[in-house]
């Protein structure tokens, strides 16, 4: 009996852990000319879980957790776009998803196909037509072997940053526990340093000629410069927004390289808020408490175009509640409860304040920032080497810190989701370049070469004439008119 029942249990288990692993089928469309994309990225939103569309445009991601999950889907040169589903999904389905070409342009660099058009006049023959082909296959097979070679060594980068920043983010974790000295504090920050500097060269990898490959088309210089005295960002893109492409066959090409600022620098800072004035007798706190709501009110409300729609005002009320709205629209977002002197929190936003009726505290959505990790660590680093910071300013770079370490390992998973795609669509591009190469190949062979079967017996045959030719000469050479008398 009880044998029965631990294997119930384990079925259980195993239906449970069975359960929790879900399936996406996407099927990816160019949204203006509603033609598959191949080669497009499925991403599982903070994991490394990636999958790449097949040649009918169809990707299927596997290994997906119960619950509500997102998945990114994104191609060179598209507008990413992104499934917010809730798993397990009640009715399976392939989900059509359309991407729209990019705004920003990408320049090109392409290495043609050897062969033109051609007239009747200069045709040639089938031997040099086949002959051009086998040369065609056997340089973009180099190419291959070179764009290979390129992606793998952004791979290693990426993989020794990713490291890097989560050995960082483990150190501003720490610092942040609220017990270590400030010894213990600069002493954090040293190592932080170091991983700065290690980050710092990694973005500024060269290739086997010396080119840094993150730097565009200004690859002879540093992709990134590092000014401690500067006043606004100390690491800073000093590259373009080029990136090349090569081709791998007639009828593909593939991204080489990649812009450094696109995975590096391009990434979100800790969205926040600043106080612009206020009517209370004492306002101690104002401070984002709860980042993920109000990075979801930031984001659903951030005026780009209109600044006076990044106005809020907090009124206090005589019904014991704060109530806020929008300056600029003149909408009520919310209202919560409050209580003079007591810490109270509207869209993850905390504020600790002395009020009656009619009070007021207004406030500004800052604009978002973008910076590298290395800029992040940078930042953090100072804070903990600098022992006249307070606690609460420490705690805010700290938090800043932990966000944009995390949005910039999401942005190198993306990219590194993206290499791994690439570096599969030239395999698969390899592989039938080399079949092509082989068939080529084989029909010059039968064209060009000696059938020794026939050769040898052609040979045979003219040995033998040759021999009854011999033999009947003495007979012939000693002939003579008196024969025939």
């Amino acid at each position: 009996m009880i044998k029965n029942k631990i294997i119930i249990l384990i079925l259980v288990a195993f239906a449970t852990i069975t359960n929790a692993q879900n399936t996406l089928d996407v099927m990816v469309w160019d949204a203006e000319n509603k033609e598959v994309l191949i080669g497009a990225t499925l991403l599982l939103k903070g994991t490394t879980n990636g999958v790449s569309t097949d040649v009918d445009g169809l990707a299927t991601l596997k290994n997906i957790p119960n619950g509500e999950q997102i998945i990114s889907i994104s191609f060179i040169g598209y507008e990413e776009e992104h499934l917010r589903l809730k798993f397990p999904i009640e009715s399976a389905k392939v989900y059509s998803i359309l991407l729209n070409p990019s705004d920003t342009k990408i320049d090109e660099i392409i290495i043609e196909a050897t062969r033109g058009n051609r007239t009747v006049a200069n045709l040639p023959t089938r031997t040099e037509v086949l002959t051009e082909e086998i040369d065609e296959l056997e340089q973009f097979q180099r190419n291959n072997d070179l764009v290979t070679g390129s992606l793998e060594q952004q791979e290693a980068v990426l993989t020794n940053i990713t490291n890097s920043i989560n050995r960082a983010r483990t150190l501003v974790v720490q610092a942040g526990s609220g017990i270590l000295s400030d010894p213990d504090k600069r002493a954090i920050g040293a190592e932080l340093e170091q991983i700065k500097l290690e980050i710092f060269d990694l973005m500024n990898t060269q290739d086997a000629d010396g080119n840094y490959i993150y730097a565009g088309y200004q690859s002879a210089n540093q992709a990134f410069t590092y000014n401690p005295a500067a006043t606004g960002n100390a690491i800073s893109f000093s590259g373009d927004a080029g990136v090349s492409f090569i081709q791998l066959s007639n009828s593909s090409t593939i991204q080489s390289t990649s812009n450094g600022y696109e995975v590096f620098e391009n990434v979100l800072s800790r969205f926040k808020f600043s106080v612009t004035s206020d009517t209370v007798s004492s306002l101690s706190n104002a401070t984002v408490s709860e980042q993920g709501t109000f990075d979801t009110f930031f984001n659903k409300n951030y005026d780009p175009v209109t600044s006076a729609n990044n106005d809020y005002q907090i009124t206090f009320l005589a019904s014991g509640e704060a109530q806020l709205t929008n300056l600029g629209t003149g909408a009520v977002v919310d209202t919560v409860g409050f209580e003079s002197g007591k810490a109270f929190t509207v869209k993850g936003m905390q504020f600790t304040a002395s009020a009656v009726a009619g009070d007021t505290i207004e406030f500004s959505l800052d604009a978002p920032e973008k910076k590298s990790m290395a800029q992040t660590l940078h930042e953090v680093q100072e804070i903990l080497m600098d022992s006249t910071i307070d606690n609460s300013a420490l705690q805010e770079a700290i938090a800043d810190s932990l966000v944009g370490l995390d949005n910039g390992l999401e942005k190198i998973s993306l990219e590194r989701a993206s290499i791994g795609s690439r570096l599969n669509i030239a395999e698969s591009t390899y592989e039938s370049n080399l079949d092509m190469e082989i068939a080529a190949k084989s029909s010059r062979s039968a064209i060009q070469d000696v059938d020794y079967a026939e050769a040898s017996s052609e040979f045979a045959k003219q040995e033998t004439a040759l021999e009854a030719a011999w033999a009947s000469f003495p007979q012939v050479s000693n002939l003579s008119l008196f024969n025939y008398i």
